[in-house]
């Protein structure tokens, strides 16, 4: 007679499940913590270009004062 299987292989699988389930929490934790450093990455380095972009257009404004005022 074979219908019902014993509780113990009941268990193993709900113990795989869990232990699958954590490895996706920790893959998802990996890829949100990832996904973040990136983003303030990429936020210093749009700052600092911003700066240097303005540091760039104040030196052109100082240089066109100085042409202004020779003519």
């Amino acid at each position: 007679m074979g219908g019902i299987k014993p509780d113990h292989d009941m268990d193993e699988i709900t113990k795989t499940v869990i232990a699958r389930g954590d490895l996706a929490h920790l893959a998802l934790f990996l890829w949100a913590s990832g996904a973040s450093g990136l983003l303030v990455w990429a936020l210093r380095e749009l700052s600092a270009a911003n700066r240097r972009f303005e540091d760039f257009v104040k030196e052109i404004s100082a240089l066109n004062q100085l042409f202004k005022r020779r003519t």
